[in-house]
């Protein structure tokens, strides 16, 4: 039954696609369609703007309208789906998503010259195929990695991937409810040593930290983190997070 309720509304002649309102709705109400954020559905939103904040466009906003009633049961059913599909991705039997790992890059292909030896230590690297249970994550140091990343850092393996088990993901085109809850599981099965996030230098790209953020806050897990951001040039520095 529509009722006149507060309820979130996105100006998308503003919303530039960044994604970062996505891990902070709690509710999974927001989604990026076509590179904006929409609402999925007025059932899913509780109208109390917890995704107002990191907006930095200003594109959100609370207006009162007439809309279906908050659902509760359907924002539980829409999570537990995410989950669900976290899970079912990662053990599906798809040969490109059978894990294998390597002890260290010294077992790279023979005959490759040490400069050029690949330093990749795992398989599958893109996070909806990567199975929370790897044992290559045990103890791992974990660089979650957007994918453009390899592309405009000239010297990726020697840089940022040497010694690193990788997750790869894009923020802004993929779904970050599910990245969260992903990455929550992945984090509380596995002691790992460290995190270090690799994202570019674009805004939309930054909403990779705040999924890993939420993430490691919902799995109850203590793990360092580590940012390096990427030019379009290839640059690299270390911001703080």
């Amino acid at each position: 039954m529509k009722s006149v309720r507060q309820i979130v509304h996105i100006d998308e002649d503003k919303c530039n696609g960044c994604g970062l309102c996505v891990p902070a709705c709690h509710e999974g109400a927001i989604h990026i369609v076509d590179g904006k954020a929409r609402l999925a559905s007025d059932i899913l939103c509780d109208g109390l703007g917890d995704c107002l904040g990191e907006c930095p466009q200003g594109a959100i906003t609370i207006e009162e309208r007439e809309a279906e009633a908050y659902d509760a049961d359907a924002v539980k059913a829409r999570l537990a789906a995410h989950s669900s599909r976290a899970t079912d991705v990662a053990q599906g039997g798809c040969p490109s998503a059978r894990a294998w790992s390597r002890e260290s890059a010294a077992s790279a292909v023979a005959g490759s010259s040490e400069a050029s030896a690949s330093q990749l230590l795992n398989w599958p690297v893109q996070l909806h195929l990567v199975p929370p249970a790897a044992p290559y994550l045990r103890g791992a140091r974990l660089l979650i990695c957007a994918d453009c990343v390899p592309f405009a850092c000239a010297d990726f393996h020697r840089d940022l991937l040497a010694g690193h088990v990788v997750v790869t993901g894009c923020p802004k085109l993929d779904d970050g409810q599910l990245y969260i809850d992903k990455l929550a599981v992945l984090i509380a099965q596995n002691d790992l040593e460290s995190i270090d996030i690799a994202f570019m230098e674009v805004p939309c790209c930054h909403g990779l930290v705040h999924i890993v953020r939420h993430a490691a806050l919902q799995s109850g897990k203590e793990v360092p983190i580590q940012l390096t951001r990427v030019g379009i040039q290839g640059g690299l520095d270390h911001p703080e997070i």
